[in-house]
């Protein structure tokens, strides 16, 4: 017979007696005993950054280049992507791309990626509605313009979302210990 820190005994708990309710919340390794299983939410990730890290002058200043950083990439975006395509527009996206996933990685939440996000689509939204008297835009009707639009909106979304799955994965360790 063995014990668990929980203070119930392993070896007497039946398929029906054991799990969350026989050690009364407690974990031990034979009812596996998380959140998941007891139908609760699970629990932040151990040692990551969690959604709402504090806010102190440094991540402050970081957010501040980050939203700098999207105005600019929106702008030389919107130039590139026009002028050399198709090799523009890649070389546009992948610069979308990389700020996006870089902001996720520099402050570990999501406004790393949310931040240049907003400021990149606000600035590209705002010079599409930049037409001049004489009827000219910095966008043209064609499958660049489009695709630059619909794909640094998609990017944002899986840069986003992929912070989100690694913020939340488990953690990787040895199992069972």
């Amino acid at each position: 017979m063995t014990t668990s820190k929980g203070g119930g005994t392993a070896a007497r708990r039946g398929p029906h007696k054991g799990g969350a309710d026989a050690d009364k919340g407690q974990r031990t390794r034979a009812s596996g005993g998380g959140a998941a299983a007891r139908g609760g939410a699970p629990a932040a990730p151990p040692g990551g950054a969690s959604a709402s890290a504090p806010l102190t002058p440094g991540r402050v200043g970081v957010y501040v280049l980050l939203l700098v950083a999207g105005v600019l990439v929106a702008l030389a975006g919107t130039l590139v992507q026009a002028a050399w395509f198709p090799g523009g527009l890649l070389l546009a996206l992948a610069g979308i791309g990389t700020l996006f996933h870089g902001g996720a990685r520099a402050t570990g939440t999501a406004g790393g990626v949310l931040v240049p996000g907003a400021a990149w689509l606000v600035t590209v939204f705002l010079l599409i509605s930049d037409v001049r008297p004489e009827g000219d835009f910095l966008f043209g009707p064609g499958l660049g313009s489009y695709a630059f639009l619909l794909g640094g909106i998609v990017i944002a979304v899986i840069c986003a979302t992929a912070h989100q799955f690694r913020a939340t994965a488990a953690p990787r360790g040895r199992v069972g210990g």
